[in-house]
């Protein structure tokens, strides 16, 4: 039967117990993405020695009796300890179907993970889609051998920033709110959605968490002294890399300092031992200037892709009888 975790102890318990996870499943990363009125729960199938265990979001339908499910932002889904490629998931599907049923689950959204292997557990439970390409750095090979992957003027440009700039670890308040600012800065520049906008308390809450270790690094001009680029890394298991936030100061997007900062931490990647660094891809996924800037780095892609799933299609069809002309997903979430 499916079993609902909702606390941290038996939560890193599950996630001691699979093949591999990312900080996106971890209980502390689901506590400071959800919302007031959400609630972090680990849906978790055991059957003798298989385990299956799948994180998300629930929130409630306004002036519903109803729920859907969805994922924190970044690469999610399912985990399992099955390392067998013919495992029959018919009974896991169905015990899961029979639990969203019986909770008055409306639909799930899940975003999945690039580097493992889910698909076969979600066949015939709605639709996996591809949105695009995520770039990842083979960290794994020797620290010249991976920047031979680069383009030429990567390689020129990053030479000339080591040459003009310095990369330091955010260690005091002050660092980190100057980084928060220069984020601020480039989401003010993009238009972003502001669902972009994290609190300047997500960035201390992230810090301040143990599950996994986050990296800030900064980009200092070495002639005017002054802080014109940041990145947070977050790294899992001594396993992955991830690059989660960034941001460029306006005047000096010129000299592309976000290269210095990719660059600094592939080489500590290599230095710590993990096995991925995942760049992440375009702009919604999309295959676009963004993911261009960050397959100059890379040609190794892995695909990015989303479950959508209609646990009940009356009520789905009724909810979003308002919003046919948009492609959100559940489409009664729309903006409008």
């Amino acid at each position: 039967m499916i079993k609902e975790i909702k606390n941290k102890s038996d939560w890193n318990a599950v996630l001691s117990k699979v093949t591999d996870y990312d900080f996106y499943h971890t209980y502390d990363y689901h506590q400071i993405s959800k919302e007031d009125t959400e609630e972090a729960i680990l849906l978790t199938y055991e059957n003798e020695d298989t385990l299956i265990a799948l994180p998300l979001i629930l929130r409630p339908i306004a002036d519903t009796n109803y729920y859907d499910y969805t994922s924190v932002y970044g690469y999610v889904g399912p985990l399992s300890n099955i390392v067998d490629s013919n495992f029959d998931y018919t009974d896991y599907k169905d015990e899961l179907l029979q639990y969203l049923k019986s909770k008055h689950i409306v639909s799930i959204f899940s975003r999945l993970h690039p580097y493992f292997d889910q698909q076969s557990m979600l066949e015939s439970l709605g639709s996996v889609e591809t949105l695009g390409d995520t770039v990842n750095i083979d960290v794994t090979l020797p620290i010249e051998e991976s920047r031979r992957a680069y383009g030429k003027s990567n390689k020129n440009q990053i030479n000339k920033l080591r040459r003009e700039c310095s990369v330091i670890k955010a260690t005091s308040e002050k660092e980190v709110l100057e980084f928060i600012d220069i984020y601020y800065e480039n989401m003010n520049r993009l238009n972003a959605d502001e669902s972009y906008y994290f609190s300047k308390d997500y960035f201390f809450n992230f810090l301040d968490i143990n599950d996994f270790k986050t990296d800030i690094l900064l980009v200092k001009d070495n002639q005017s002294e002054t802080i014109i680029a940041g990145a947070m890394f977050v790294k899992t298991n001594e396993s992955i890399v991830q690059y989660h936030l960034s941001g460029t100061r306006t005047d000096y997007l010129r000299m592309k300092p976000s290269k210095l900062f990719l660059d600094e931490m592939r080489v500590n990647a290599t230095d710590e031992g993990y096995r991925y660094f995942n760049l992440g891809g375009g702009l919604g996924s999309k295959n676009d200037s963004l993911f261009e800037f960050k397959s100059s780095f890379s040609k190794d892609f892995r695909p990015f892709k989303v479950w959508k799933f209609i646990i009940n299609e009356e009520m789905y069809h009724a909810l979003s009888s308002k919003h046919t002309e948009t492609d959100h997903f559940p489409k009664y979430r729309a903006k409008y």
